[in-house]
């Protein structure tokens, strides 16, 4: 089934580069501000001891050493010739910088076209940009922030013990388009503080921002972790399946239209995990979203109008 409904991450790629490209996940041995004391020690609330990944090599193994198994296992399975090198768990700017170039330059082997990034708005930094820019430039190379935002609104930032606020994150992406580096935010739809007000005001915030790319993510409830405690205790109550697809579907509908989704719902470890997608395979809510969302004959975009003046539109003004 074609998806024509928003701006698909691979139908991006395959233009840009000509063919597909497959992501080559890398584990560092590393953590985040917000469980070494800088800025907290209990992390946010949701987030277990794999920092946001699950199905990653053993980080003792080098960086290069990653790379190079990941490509020779995708090669063979998918005959892929392009590949993106994608530090994926926990704050991968969060190191010296020495030791980030260091593991940079070890992620660019023969046929990667792209590095990838993950990291909180709080560890973005000029020094870092500024090296990245010229990787950029030297290796003709895609470079992509993934800043993990979750949420605009800073009530529930705080909430969910995230240990920055809004203002972090619009510097961020502020800084990254100054050395012209591609910006991808991480939203959860579904925390239970938020609604749709809350959803709604997401997309606007990152289509005023004119952010690259999005990855959508339904919440998943880890045991051992503090947001697994509050749900065992039946503190809080998470949406409805429907409810959620109806969120995703506004959020698409308010999102300007040439931003990239690279999903619109994520996959999850099954095992030490109590809730996740609704115990429904993450690609059959994704099918679900796309149908109603060709039903209703909307798209991605239909209600982005709300930039550059909007009042000045409904007036019969000389601007």
């Amino acid at each position: 089934m074609e998806i024509t409904v928003y701006n698909v991450y691979s139908k991006y790629l395959m233009k840009r580069f000509g063919e597909k490209v497959y992501k080559l996940p890398i584990s560092l041995p590393l953590t985040c501000p917000n469980r070494d004391g800088c800025v907290g020690k209990r992390g946010c609330i949701f987030c277990g001891e794999e920092g946001g990944s699950f199905e990653n090599l053993p980080n003792i193994l080098s960086v290069r050493e990653q790379v190079e198994k990941n490509k020779e296992y995708i090669s063979k399975k998918y005959k892929a010739r392009k590949f993106i090198s994608y530090f994926q768990s926990f704050t991968n700017t969060y190191l010296p910088f020495e030791k980030f170039k260091k593991y940079i330059e070890e992620s660019i082997i023969e046929g990667v076209v792209g590095i990838s990034i993950s990291t909180r708005p709080d560890c973005i930094n000029d020094k870092y940009l500024e090296y990245l820019a010229l990787i950029k430039e030297e290796w003709d190379m895609e470079i992509t922030l993934e800043l993990g935002l979750q949420t605009v609104n800073y009530h529930t930032l705080k909430r969910i013990n995230r240990g920055h606020s809004l203002a972090e994150f619009i510097d961020a992406v502020i800084r990254c388009k100054r050395y012209g580096i591609r910006t991808c935010v991480h939203l959860i739809l579904n925390l239970p503080w938020d609604n749709m007000e809350d959803v709604i005001e997401n997309a606007k915030i990152l289509s005023a921002l004119a952010v690259d790319e999005v990855k959508l993510h339904a919440l998943y409830i880890v045991k051992n972790t503090e947001l697994g405690k509050i749900y065992e205790e039946g503190k809080i109550e998470l949406i409805s399946k429907e409810e959620y697809k109806e969120r995703v579907i506004t959020f698409l509908e308010y999102l300007d239209e040439d931003i990239i989704i690279q999903r619109i719902i994520g996959r999850a470890p099954e095992e030490d995990t109590i809730f996740v997608n609704w115990n429904e395979s993450w690609w059959k809510i994704r099918d679900e979203i796309v149908e109603e969302m060709k039903k209703r004959n909307t798209k991605q975009g239909t209600k982005c109008n709300y930039l550059n003046g909007k009042a000045l539109r409904g007036k019969d003004l000389k601007y």
